[in-house]
């Protein structure tokens, strides 16, 4: 269940002057307790334990048994029995938000005549030390283990997207952090850790990486400070990565161990806990993953405007997780060392490779209900401009969100009147212009069947400055016929009768590239990607 080191955080951060490693008590005894199989009663036949820079795990039956070590580092003091029940207590709290199944309870730890024991809430006043008491899940259901396994699935990243986008519309709203000074002490502090490294990080390079962030924070401080305003920064996860989110028995993700101990690490805006997570699966090498993990959330959220910041936002995650790295890499030996500094570098250049200048483009495409454009859409996404790729815009989802109904509900005969159908373009162009302004390529999917569409999508790639692609797909009519017959939950309300509407309607363009979508999805991938070069 747990981490061995935490990514968000310096595996050995600097301890505050005069701080001990243990403060006010010794843990020896209660770690002694924890790790008995017999502390348990007899259902227990084995205690497996795992350790991080600021807590032990100990994993005992069906329960998870989480002990705060007795530390004071910078930004985390849990160095008496009292700062440890609290941030306990602050811990379960925290994360029911997220994971509500999951998170029992506290516990305490009393002495016994014969040592330590589990006391319960009516004998607290005498308590040694403090528990946070967890369900126990799988190791192998954590998203990591998945992508070690190779088996973190396209369409989880989708479900992913989804709860990461509830998790937040319910956060609580935080005005007092995150804005530019939130950003500018991320950019400032990882500058600093990275210079602890001169072995590992060229100084040249340093020096780039930090002006290309100072630069961005320029351009950024209006933006940022005004979606604080908005509410956009809120109580977040914070530590938001493949190790901290888990997939339940029903096979729904389960966000966990969220960040209790410093409200800078997790007031935050929501992008930038976003942002943890993409650049995570960035790192790993899992694009595609990472581009259908960012548009659903959008999806669900609608936030175009703060795409702008996030170029900035994945470049801090990755420094962080570079400077957390090469402090690994001094506490290793052997091959594990070597593994750590290669992943240090490897983050480095990735912090830089993300505030690389951007050419956006804008790929239309198009073509009657049952051509497959938004799966095609989707498809060609993660391959557009700079990581983790295009943003797709679907006409079907903005029309849903206008209405303010759920994708799956059907819309009546009233949200296709000819209005109705140019507000939604309207506003579908509008992202559009947004998402481009933020230097992310964009991928527009529509019928654009009138000239008038095709022409009002153009314009919007021309005033961007951005080239233009467009993409008119095409297949028999039996085969869109069929197609669409065997549709099951999806934003698209179109019919067969709305099909032949369609095709009695539309006018085919003469200057977009014809893409013959009769076969698989793969090879009207292959047509598509043929078209486009």
């Amino acid at each position: 269940m747990p981490k061995r080191d935490r990514p968000g955080h310096p595996a050995q951060p600097r301890l505050t002057p005069g701080a001990t490693k243990q403060s006010d008590s010794d843990q020896s005894g209660v770690i002694a307790f924890l790790s008995d199989p017999h502390s348990y009663g007899p259902a227990v036949e084995a205690v497996e334990r795992h350790e991080t820079h600021g807590a032990i795990v100990f994993l005992a039956g069906d329960r998870a048994y989480k002990l705060k070590r007795a530390v004071r580092y910078p930004y985390m003091d849990y160095s008496t029995t009292k700062l440890r029940e609290a941030m306990c207590r602050r811990e379960t709290e925290v994360n029911r938000a997220g994971a509500p199944g999951t998170y029992l309870g506290v516990r305490p730890i009393l002495a016994g005549a014969e040592g330590p024991r589990f006391g319960n809430a009516a004998e607290s006043d005498g308590a040694i030390d403090w528990v946070v008491v967890m369900r126990r899940f799988p190791q192998e259901a954590l998203l990591d283990a998945l992508r070690k396994k190779g088996e973190l699935r396209l369409d989880l990243m989708r479900r992913v997207g989804e709860t990461v986008a509830d998790f937040h519309a319910r956060a609580e709203r935080i005005f007092d952090h995150g804005g530019i000074a939130g950003i500018t002490a991320v950019v400032e502090e990882n500058a600093s850790q990275l210079a602890a490294f001169p072995e590992l990080f060229d100084s040249a390079a340093r020096a780039s990486l930090v002006k290309a962030c100072r630069a961005h924070l320029d351009a950024l401080a209006p933006l940022l400070d005004r979606r604080r305003r908005q509410g956009k920064v809120r109580r977040c996860h914070g530590d938001m990565h493949l190790n901290n989110i888990f997939v339940d028995e029903e096979g729904a993700p389960v966000l966990f161990d969220a960040i209790e101990f410093e409200d800078s690490f997790s007031c935050i805006d929501v992008l930038y806990d976003v942002a943890f997570l993409v650049m995570d699966l960035e790192r790993h090498g899992l694009t595609a993953h990472a581009n259908l993990l960012l548009n659903r959330y959008l999806e669900r959220t609608f936030d175009f405007e703060g795409l702008a910041a996030l170029p900035l936002f994945l470049s801090c995650r990755a420094a962080l997780r570079a400077h957390v790295r090469a402090t690994a890499s001094r506490l290793a030996k052997g091959g594990k060392k070597q593994q750590a500094e290669e992943e240090a570098r490897a983050l480095f250049l990735a912090a830089l490779s993300f505030l690389a200048p951007a050419s956006p483009v804008l790929i239309a495409v198009g073509g009657p209900s049952g051509t497959g454009k938004s799966t095609l859409a989707y498809d060609l996404a993660p391959a557009q401009g700079r990581p983790p790729g295009a943003v797709v815009v679907r006409s079907d989802i903005f029309r849903k969100h206008l209405m303010r109904t759920s994708e799956a509900e059907h819309l009546p005969e009233a949200a296709y009147t000819q209005a109705a159908r140019e507000r939604v373009y309207d506003e579908l162009l509008s992202a559009a212009s947004t998402v481009l302004a933020s230097g992310y390529s964009v991928i527009v999917d529509a019928v654009h069947g009138r000239v008038a569409d095709r022409a009002a999508v153009e314009t919007i790639a021309a005033r961007a400055g951005a080239p233009f692609r467009g993409l008119w797909l095409e297949a028999p009519q039996e085969i869109l016929e069929r197609r669409i017959r065997g549709r099951q939950s999806d934003a698209s309300d179109a019919t067969v009768e709305v099909l032949r509407g369609q095709l009695g309607a539309i006018t085919t363009p003469d200057n977009w590239a014809r893409v013959d979508c009769s076969a698989d999805e793969k090879q009207t991938l292959r047509n598509a990607e043929r078209a486009l070069s």
